[in-house]
């Protein structure tokens, strides 16, 4: 009869500890790129910027030679791009260089306002850059990131992945040309030095992905001093 009830209540332990790790499993898109095909989408590396282009949010600073009413020490980039400069109005500056965008200015105020004027833009402060981290991390959240900052090194900034996580089912979210697109790569290959570890960008969302079987052998391994003591209970 204590035999019966001891693997009765093992089995009741297991199925609930079942049960949780399943209500937490996350839905899969059986098309989503991944290997060769998701490098393809999020590429591994990326060439070292020649020159400084401006981005969104950047504060630059323009110089006027002679002109102290068209020299500004900060003016901001815009959210969408652009800069308010007098004489000339609204000016599209991110997605150009610094050069660009001296040259461009120079021509406008030439043809108008100005004989031979000397521009030069200069970036005062870049604009932080961001990636979001989710999913099964230890510590979620929004991280600053660099031009090289790569998927295990965004990772490793969300205090690295929970005892539950699926290394296989790690994806990167990125904006293309204004289109959503995503990549799944496997975690545990990369820090092998199987595959490569992929660069993540501005405004990239990296989601770990949930593994049910970890998730419950995680609960049965904590749960093995209960068992022990039901067991112990039970035979006596």
């Amino acid at each position: 009869m204590l035999s019966m009830r001891k693997g009765f209540g093992l089995a009741t332990l297991l199925a609930g500890m079942t049960a949780v790790a399943g209500c937490s499993s996350v839905s899969q898109n059986p098309d989503m790129p991944r290997g060769a095909a998701a490098y393809d989408v999020i590429p591994a590396t990326v060439e070292a910027p020649t020159a400084y282009t401006i981005d969104p949010a950047d504060t630059l600073s323009v110089n006027v030679f002679g002109e102290p009413d068209l020299t500004f020490e900060t003016l901001r980039v815009d959210d969408a791009g652009f800069i308010q400069y007098p004489l000339v109005g609204q000016i599209k500056a991110a997605g150009t260089t610094p050069a660009e965008l001296s040259l461009q200015l120079a021509n406008v105020l030439g043809q108008k306002y100005l004989v031979d004027p000397q521009v030069t833009v200069s970036v005062v402060e870049a604009a932080p850059r961001y990636v979001s981290v989710e999913g099964e991390v230890n510590k979620p959240g929004v991280y600053e990131v660099d031009y090289d900052t790569t998927l295990l090194s965004a990772v490793a900034r969300a205090e690295s992945p929970t005892d539950t996580a699926k290394l296989s089912e790690v994806i990167i979210f990125r904006t293309i040309d204004g289109q959503r697109m995503a990549g799944r790569f496997n975690l545990k290959d990369i820090r092998g030095g199987i595959s490569p570890d992929p660069i993540v960008k501005d405004g990239d969302v990296v989601m770990v992905g949930y593994s049910g079987p970890r998730a419950f052998w995680q609960s049965f391994l904590k749960a093995a001093p209960a068992l022990n003591a039901f067991s112990l209970i039970a035979t006596r």
